[in-house]
C-alpha cells in the first residue's frame, strides 16, 4: 500500500477494521477529506498544570496526581479562560505497526484562541501518536481569551493517520509548486522547512479592516452554536489607523486574527499543515490550527482566492509585525490516495473555502 496521509475512504476502512474505536458510532460529519474530528467524552478534569505522561506512564496515572476535580460534560460544562483541563475523548486507537497519527485543533478552535493538544498514554510529546499505539486519547484544553461551553460530543481537534514516514522534502515541495502553484500573491516563494507565508496588512478594496483583536473579558461562546455571537461583543476591528511606521504592534498576551498575503492552494493528492511557531521569525506564535485539506483553495472546487488565516499571539514583549514579514510555514505531504471527497465538494464541511480575513464560524458575519 502506498505511503502518505490516509484519505477519508481509508479512514472509514480503519474504523471498520477496529483500528479506530469509539464509545459512540462515528458519524459522517466527523470525516474530513484527510482527517477525522475527535469528540469530547463525558469525563473531564481541571488540572493544576499542563503535563506529558512520559514513557511507561498513563494519563490516568498523571491525573491521580495533578487533577483538582472531575467535571461531567454530559449536559455541558463551562471551561474557564486561563485554566487547564484534560478531557477523555470518545475515540481511542488500536493502530497496526504501519500506522501513526497526528492531531491539530480544528480551524474554528484555533480562531477562538482555545489552546488544544492531543495526549496519549506514555507520550513524550503532544499531538503525536506513535506507530502501533493502542490506548485512550485525551485532549488538553486551555481557553486563552474566551471561556467556552462544551459538552460530550463537541469536536475541538482533528486526527490524521499516516502510513510511512513524513517524506516530502523542500525540493519536492518546490517542484510541486512549479506544477500546480501552491501559493501566489506574495514574493518569490521561500522553501525552507516548508513554504513561507507572510502577513497581509493591506485591507481589501471594499473594507478598511486589516485584522481583529480579541476583547478581554468578553462573553461565553458555545462551541456547538455557529453564527450565535455578535462580532463587536468579542472583537475590535483593526484598520490602517492602527499601523505604526507601516506595521502593527502586537501587544503581549493579546490575541489577533490576521491573514496571509499569499493565496494558498492544496492540490487533490496532497495535504498540508501549518507549523505553529518558529523563534527565528519573532517572539510570537502564529497559527494554532494547522491542517489544510486536499481541495483547499482549488479553483476546480469553486474556490476564489483563498488566504490562510493566522491566529497570532505575541510573547513577553510588544512586537512590530510588518507587511510581507514571514510568520509561519506550510508543509505539504502526499496523500496515500486521492480522497473521495475534497474540501469544498458537495456535502463536505467547508466553512473557510475562499476565505479572506475570516473569524470563526461562531460569529455572525456577512
Amino acid at each position: 500500500m502506498k505511503n502518505g496521509i490516509l484519505p477519508v475512504q481509508q479512514i472509514r476502512d480503519e474504523i471498520t477494521a477496529g483500528h479506530i474505536i469509539s464509545s459512540m458510532p462515528v458519524t459522517e460529519a466527523q470525516l474530513q477529506p484527510a482527517s477525522m474530528d475527535l469528540r469530547l467524552g463525558a469525563r473531564g478534569w481541571r488540572v493544576r498544570s499542563s503535563f506529558l505522561p512520559g514513557h511507561g506512564t498513563s494519563v490516568a496515572q498523571k491525573l491521580d496526581k495533578f487533577a483538582m476535580h472531575q467535571i461531567d460534560l454530559t449536559d455541558g460544562a463551562v471551561l474557564e479562560r486561563g485554566c487547564v483541563y484534560i478531557v477523555e475523548l470518545q475515540e481511542s486507537l488500536s493502530l497496526p505497526d504501519t500506522l501513526a497519527a497526528m492531531a491539530n485543533p480544528k480551524s474554528s478552535t484555533g480562531r477562538l484562541d482555545v489552546f488544544t493538544r492531543l495526549i496519549t498514554d506514555g507520550a513524550a510529546e503532544f499531538e503525536a501518536v506513535a506507530y502501533g499505539y493502542e490506548g485512550s486519547l485525551y485532549a488538553e484544553i486551555s481557553p486563552r481569551t474566551f471561556s467556552v461551553l462544551v459538552r460530550a460530543g463537541s469536536c475541538l481537534s482533528q486526527l490524521r493517520l499516516r502510513r510511512g514516514p513524513a517524506s516530502m522534502s523542500d525540493a519536492a515541495m518546490e517542484a510541486l509548486h512549479q506544477d500546480v502553484g501552491l501559493i501566489r500573491g506574495g514574493d518569490a516563494p521561500d522553501f525552507r522547512d516548508g513554504v513561507a507565508l507572510s502577513v497581509n496588512l493591506t485591507p481589501p478594496p471594499d473594507s478598511n479592516i486589516i485584522g481583529w483583536r480579541a476583547r478581554k473579558h468578553a462573553g461565553l461562546i458555545d462551541i456547538d452554536a455557529p453564527k450565535s455571537c455578535e462580532v463587536d461583543a468579542y472583537w475590535e476591528r483593526l484598520t490602517r489607523a492602527d499601523l505604526v511606521a507601516g506595521g502593527l504592534v502586537l501587544n503581549p498576551d493579546e490575541f489577533y486574527i490576521l491573514a496571509s498575503r499569499e493565496f494558498v492552494t492544496v492540490p487533490r493528492d496532497h495535504a498540508a499543515e501549518m507549523r505553529a511557531y518558529d523563534t527565528r521569525v519573532g517572539e510570537f506564535r502564529a497559527h494554532y490550527a494547522g491542517f489544510f485539506d486536499p481541495g483547499f483553495g482549488m479553483p476546480e472546487m469553486g474556490a476564489g482566492s483563498t488566504r490562510a488565516v493566522l491566529e497570532v499571539r505575541s510573547h513577553d514583549v510588544p512586537f512590530l509585525i510588518e507587511e510581507g514579514q514571514t510568520v509561519c510555514r506550510l508543509v505539504y505531504e502526499p496523500m496515500a490516495l486521492v480522497p473521495d471527497q475534497l474540501y469544498g465538494s458537495s456535502g463536505s464541511t467547508s466553512n473557510y473555502q475562499s476565505q479572506g480575513l475570516r473569524l470563526a464560524k461562531h460569529f455572525i458575519q456577512d
